[in-house]
């Protein structure tokens, strides 16, 4: 039996892939299977997994769906009681799927978890004396953060505790609770097609009561491309979806209870935000756009997930 299934999404990856696929099949004290699945790479990535041989299978998409479609078609296509969703400039120590896989396996509530991840450099992704993420965290507007972003990690979140949700660099699920989370639209959620996709799973999943853990003896090492100082300089694309996708975390998850008890620091971020689309970012202007022409389509999934939870709470309250 597989204990784990590592997935590792790549678009014109080339530089990484070696390192974060080399590092998922150097995974030792578990059964791992490592799949690549390619969203029309225009550089060399597919052949460099071809070359890694048949521990490292590819998924070769004829067409760039996104990281969480491409996330969902690897979900689908393995059969590990755990699942790691791995970026291609993410690179694992040789026991991380192990230490998670032996700490979840002694907790069945907990559905996710995260380790201790530090920022790498470097065409090596060479490992840093920075944090990278601690897991993820949550604000009472719904935005979320990395806990400990680009802080020295001396004397940092050494302690195992739970969490909001597993970072996207490496974050490891339990299937069983990936199947009880997944929608018309996926494990992920593809209509986030990029960015904060990982941030949805984990509200969902807290929401149908699973828990997330912490737990630092996990180490990984990760070069981040976006983090909100770097706005400016991000694609786009990027940034266009990052509009978008924060009020499409709202829609999936937040109940109207707590829109109302946030409601004046909500409406006041989201009135920076649409003024900084309507002045210095208006190529982000169509995520406003998208929104209304998919909210039938949104809300109907909106009460999709709110099913689900309510099912789910009354079966465990039964």
């Amino acid at each position: 039996m597989i204990d784990v299934s590592i997935i590792v999404v790549s678009h014109n990856d080339e530089r990484d892939l070696a390192l974060s696929v080399g590092s998922a099949m150097a995974q030792r004290g578990v059964a791992v299977e490592t799949l690549v699945v390619d969203n029309l790479s225009s550089d060399q990535s597919r052949a460099i997994v071809q070359r890694m041989g048949p521990r490292a299978r590819l998924l070769a998409l004829p067409a760039n769906i996104g990281f969480a479609g491409a996330m969902n078609r690897g979900i689908a296509e393995t059969t590990g009681r755990y699942v790691l969703a791995l970026n291609p400039d993410c690179r694992l120590e040789p026991d991380f799927a192990a230490t998670l896989t032996a700490r979840l396996d002694r907790s069945p509530g907990v559905g996710s978890a995260s380790g201790r991840i530090f920022r790498a450099e470097g065409e090596s992704l060479a490992a840093t004396t920075v944090l990278d993420s601690a897991g993820i965290y949550r604000t009472i507007t719904g935005r979320h953060f990395d806990r400990g972003s680009s802080r020295a990690a001396d004397g940092m979140f050494l302690a195992e505790e739970e969490i909001f949700g597993t970072s996207g660099a490496a974050g490891f699920y339990r299937r069983e609770a990936l199947e009880s989370a997944k929608i018309s639209t996926g494990y992920f959620d593809s209509d986030f097609f990029l960015y904060r996709e990982d941030a949805d799973l984990a509200w969902r999943l807290q929401n149908l009561g699973w828990k997330c853990l912490y737990v630092p003896k996990a180490l990984a090492y990760h070069r981040r491309r976006n983090l909100p100082e770097r706005r400016a300089r991000m694609s786009p694309e990027v940034n266009m979806h990052s509009v978008k996708n924060r009020f499409l975390l709202r829609i999936n998850n937040q109940s109207a209870a707590q829109f109302v008890s946030t409601l004046v620091p909500t409406v006041a971020r989201d009135a920076v935000v649409l003024g900084a689309c309507l002045t210095v970012e208006r190529s982000s202007l169509p995520a406003f756009s998208w929104l209304w022409r998919n909210r039938k389509r949104l809300w109907a999934k909106r009460r999709e997930i709110a099913g689900m939870v309510r099912d789910r709470r009354l079966t465990a309250h039964s």
